[in-house]
């Protein structure tokens, strides 16, 4: 016969478990929200507006560190197999771009907190940050001198969607009852 005490798990491990499923919920948010991105026309083959970032932006206060980086990866690499683009040099724009976005953010919130940066402010620097790695890159490796004639429609397009995705979450969290659940704080 069994016993309650056998199906539950320790306090330590049932954070894990839960970690585990919002972090896969969130992964499937990512793919789900850059199918929709790739379905979008874009000018340059790098070039996204950066909704498949909203979950990311999402779980900053959610995850530690080694949770927050496995969901980049799910996102990065899961991003790569919808779009086709794993062996080829908009990857490694695509690679550089989000996890120096990504970490930037989570170290903006990490430092400051929640009273001090806002998702907007957040996603705006990880934005532009996301999108001078890439104009970086294609002065690197493909344009050169030429990368400043993209670089203005490049970086205001970033700078809207920052803030359109701050905006976004500044809206959702306080009014989200999964997300209260997650971040464990009173609604």
């Amino acid at each position: 016969m069994m016993t309650t005490e056998l199906l539950t798990p320790p306090p330590g491990e049932a954070n894990r478990i839960a970690d585990r499923r919002t972090a896969a919920l969130l992964g499937a948010f990512c793919l789900f929200l850059s199918t929709i991105e790739y379905m979008i026309p874009k000018p340059l083959p790098f070039m996204r507006i950066g909704i498949a970032n909203l979950p990311l932006m999402l779980a900053l206060d959610i995850f530690p560190l080694p949770t927050f980086v496995l969901l980049v990866g799910i996102k990065i690499l899961g991003q790569a197999l919808i779009t086709g683009t794993l062996f080829s040099y908009i990857f490694l724009f695509s690679f550089a771009g989000t996890a120096l976005s990504a970490l930037s953010m989570y170290g903006l919130r990490r430092c400051f907190g929640s009273r001090r940066i806002s998702f907007v402010g957040v996603g705006t620097a990880g934005a532009l940050i996301s999108n001078l790695t890439q104009l970086a890159l294609a002065w690197i490796f493909i344009f050169g001198k030429s990368a400043r004639y993209i670089a203005p429609p490049f970086l205001a397009m970033g700078l809207v969607t920052g803030i359109a995705l701050g905006l976004f979450c500044e809206y959702f969290t306080p009014r989200s009852q999964w997300y209260a659940t997650r971040t464990k704080r009173p609604l």
